[in-house]
């Protein structure tokens, strides 16, 4: 910044009140978290995938996306940035930008967390903070969904839209350790299959008496659905959290991201 252009920032700061300053600010922030954080819903030949992040604050550090690589498959991520407000999503930006710059490079799950650690530790590590990361990719070709975690909530899954089970990964969080190894696990979709990734705001809201949400609620709500498109089990999903939670104020961003298998 040059001496005139900062001469005139001081004199527009001093000008304007400070809650006024700060609120504009918040706001700017808040737009380019929506335009930036939240990827639109995505149709392929065989689903699709919709996703919806609803912070705590005006704004949050929970985070999904996806993208879709070279070689046809779609690679999707979800993360939950320690902490909440202007900090977690400042951090959750460098992770968007981590992975949107090497997803397409790596090969898989495990080599793109892998490779995310070791972009993002130091500056995490300076930070104190970590990230939880849940990353997958969905192989229309052999309809498999590839995934590896590092400390993230383990997603649910069904394998033909009938009875849901958890998905089994383990592996450190982003920011947690140097030359992390991440690995790789799979499991097959047939049509009807869904796969229900979230960050730990919906299972751990709680009502007026304390009670979590849980993650045993949430399983019994979905293995009590018949076949459901994605975008009307997240609505019913939030439909629920909120008869649950009886008006207490939300605590956590709260993060879901859906793939619906059709064919």
């Amino acid at each position: 910044m040059n001496e005139m252009s900062k001469t005139i920032r001081d004199k527009t700061m001093k000008s304007l009140p400070l809650d006024h300053v700060l609120m504009r600010e918040i706001d700017t922030a808040k737009n380019i978290q929506l335009k930036l954080l939240n990827a639109n819903p995505l149709t392929f030949s065989s689903g699709y995938i919709v996703g919806t992040s609803i912070p705590a604050r005006l704004i949050g550090g929970d985070y999904f996306d996806y993208v879709q690589l070279p070689n046809g498959r779609i690679r999707m991520i979800i993360g939950d940035v320690m902490g909440k407000g202007i900090p977690a999503a400042m951090q959750m930006i460098l992770t968007r930008g981590a992975f949107r710059s090497l997803a397409i490079k790596a090969q898989g799950p495990a080599e793109t967390l892998t490779i995310m650690n070791q972009a993002l530790i130091d500056d995490l590590r300076a930070l104190r903070s970590f990230v939880t990361v849940f990353c997958a990719d969905w192989d229309e070709n052999s309809k498999t969904l590839y995934f590896a975690n590092a400390g993230h909530t383990l997603p649910f899954y069904t394998k033909d839209g009938n009875t849901w089970s958890t998905l089994k990964g383990k592996g450190i969080m982003i920011g947690g350790l140097y030359d992390q190894t991440y690995v790789e696990s799979s499991v097959k979709l047939d049509a009807g299959g869904m796969v229900l990734f979230y960050t730990d705001g919906i299972t751990e809201s709680i009502n007026t008496a304390g009670e979590q949400y849980g993650t045993g609620r949430l399983l019994q709500e979905l293995n009590n659905l018949n076949s459901i498109a994605a975008d009307e089990l997240q609505e019913l999903i939030l439909e629920k959290l909120q008869l649950h939670t009886e008006g207490e104020p939300q605590r956590d961003d709260l993060t879901l991201l859906i793939l619906k298998i059709e064919s």
